[in-house]
């Protein structure tokens, strides 16, 4: 069976392949005088504004406690002195969140013990948990939820003890 121009389909199709090379190597160069339509009212998928940078910074217990989401502003937490920004996860770490009482705070305790109670918490103004009386399992579970907390939320700063900034 050979290529034979004489019939219809095999012209059209050769004519369109050559046509289609033509527009891949000499693309127009024209700019197009109406918008599309699906432009006009701007692009769906870019944000209405850019969060502002936060800057990688050491926290204290005191000083990140004002980052628990309230009045719209940002959420940071804390686990084994790693501060993340869970701003994005506002639904569960902001005000009236299930996690709502890790806004702010050293959550490591709480996360290693699978807890949201307030006792797992350590009040902001008393040194921070050292974490030594966890078990192996629950400090997998700590390090798991950091693993988790890396690949979801932007790493922002590191937590130390009140008096050492």
């Amino acid at each position: 069976m050979a290529f034979d121009l004489g019939t219809p389909v095999n012209t059209a199709l050769l004519i369109y392949i050559l046509y289609s090379i033509q527009r891949i190597i000499f693309p127009s160069s024209s700019v197009p005088k109406t918008v599309p339509n699906e432009f006009k009212n701007g692009y769906t998928w870019m944000p209405k504004a850019h969060p502002p940078t936060l800057l990688f910074q050491t926290y204290t217990p005191k000083t990140l406690a004002p980052f628990n989401g309230e009045d719209g502003k940002r959420i940071l937490l804390a686990i084994k002195g790693v501060v993340y920004d869970v701003t994005a996860g506002r639904n569960f770490y902001g005000p009236n969140g299930m996690y709502a009482n890790f806004a702010g705070r050293d959550a490591s305790r709480g996360m290693a013990k699978q807890s949201f109670d307030e006792s797992m918490l350590t009040p902001i103004d008393q040194p921070l948990d050292k974490l030594e009386d966890l078990t192996p399992e629950e400090i997998e579970n700590m390090k798991g939820w950091m693993e988790h907390f890396s690949s979801k939320y932007i790493v922002c700063g590191k937590l130390v003890e009140n008096d050492a900034v």
